[in-house]
């Protein structure tokens, strides 16, 4: 059962908050108005998912956040009224995982928290499947121990970041990723909006790899949604 941990000054906007949560089905909640209440919950408990104020009495909700990421990585929303590029920036650069600004519907933070949920559950499964060493899609062969690429049974040479992205579609076949969660989960960091970045390799993989690129089949671009790997079947490109 999933662990929430809501940190806020407004005493009306948590119990608010809670009603709503406890409506979806979270019923394993707990409330702090300041970072003190919070450092203590989080030196006690693991939680799935938590909820920062940025405006706290007794600490900056950024700091707060720092001193979190030393005992707990669930993800962490924060929740504010600070709405300038720089805030979110530094939400980010501290540890956040997603910026929700107030006034906000509570059903909105419902499906925020659900959707980060999803997500680290999935990465879970998803470790689990890395450690595979080779891949074999029909004309497609991929050595993840040796960062070799072989298409018909011939070498093609990749960029670092080529494999990586090829790697990644590899152990999760049929699966859409957003142009957003590729970035993040490849170049590691969040895309501030950089996902050129990704079309841009992604074009590279489908000469590689697709019969016609003008066309793909492999690499799909599900318009509004992100990219998915279809593993091909054929024995010869």
């Amino acid at each position: 059962m999933s662990k929430l941990l809501l940190v806020d000054d407004e005493i009306g906007l948590l119990e608010m908050l809670s009603i709503a949560l406890k409506k979806e089905g979270f019923y394993d909640i707990d409330l702090a108005i300041n970072a003190k209440e919070a450092l203590s919950f989080v030196s006690k408990n693991r939680y799935s998912v938590i909820i920062l104020d940025v405006m706290l009495p007794d600490m900056d909700g950024y700091q707060l956040c720092t001193k979190i990421r030393e005992k707990n990585n669930a993800p962490i929303l924060f929740l504010t009224a600070r709405t300038t590029d720089l805030d979110v920036l530094t939400g980010f650069n501290v540890g956040g995982d997603d910026y929700i600004t107030k006034p906000f519907k509570p059903l909105e933070v419902v499906a925020r928290i659900k959707a980060n949920i999803r997500r680290e559950e999935r990465n879970q499964q998803w470790n689990i499947q890395e450690e595979i060493s080779e891949y074999q899609y029909g004309y497609l062969t991929v050595k993840i121990d040796t960062a070799q690429l072989f298409v018909n049974e011939k070498e093609v040479p990749c960029t670092a970041k080529e494999f990586q992205l090829l790697s990644f579609f590899c152990q999760h076949p049929n699966h859409v990723f957003s142009l957003n969660h590729l970035y993040e989960k490849v170049w590691g960091v969040e895309s501030i909006g950089d996902t050129n970045t990704v079309m841009v390799y992604m074009n590279r993989l489908r000469k590689k790899i697709e019969k016609n690129p003008k066309d793909p089949k492999i690499f799909i671009n599900l318009r509004g949604l992100g990219y998915k790997f279809s593993p091909p079947k054929d024995t010869q490109l």
